[in-house]
């Protein structure tokens, strides 16, 4: 049964999120050692990751058969994981010229994230924390909607496994990849 709205575009009168502080203690910080299921079948630990990496972490991907959670529209900051991870793949390019590596990270399964690699055809790799283990270990923030803990919306550019930078909050989510551009951009200049 098709959706009652098109996922891959935002409507124009979401709610945008506000900087609640949430993640104000993350710059400098190590990374966990967890290993993440990825879409490509193996375990990513990004602690682990020499260089730079860039994680966008998104709520929850819809699905074109499947309508959002009641509400979703209405919550700031839930709208546009499609759309984020759709920037995100057409600036994969751009992000790879400087010098960042790329994973989306959500709390949904690993077999629910292949089916949108697959649809959206990402030429990266998306990072599981369904046991949020990740989101916990840096104290990510969180919010919970039917019956799901989704992580809220933001980016960490990571550099030898420690925070560099977090973009946060990201809205409108469709200008998220070109935000990072432009800060990794900055650094080199």
């Amino acid at each position: 049964m098709p959706r009652n709205d098109n996922l891959y575009e935002l409507p124009t009168d979401l709610p945008a999120p506000s900087d609640d502080g949430a993640c104000g203690h993350l710059v400098g910080m190590r990374l966990p050692a967890v290993l993440l299921p990825s879409t490509a079948g193996r375990s990513v630990d990004l602690a682990r990751l020499d260089g730079r990496t860039v994680v966008y972490c998104y709520p929850r991907m819809g699905r074109p058969d499947q309508d959002p959670p009641l509400g979703w529209d209405q919550i700031p900051g839930a709208r546009g994981c499609t759309v984020q991870s759709c920037a995100f793949r057409d600036h994969h390019a751009e992000l790879r010229a400087l010098g960042a590596r790329v994973f989306g990270l959500s709390t949904q399964d690993t077999a629910y994230q292949r089916e949108a690699v697959e649809r959206l055809h990402l030429p990266f790799e998306l990072l599981s924390d369904a046991e949020l283990a990740f989101a916990r270990a840096l104290r990510l923030p969180t919010f919970a909607v039917d019956g799901m803990v989704l992580i809220k919306r933001l980016t960490l550019v990571v550099s030898d496994g420690a925070v560099e930078h977090v973009l946060y909050p990201v809205f409108p989510p469709d200008k998220s990849a070109e935000a990072t551009i432009a800060w990794l951009s900055q650094q080199r200049g």
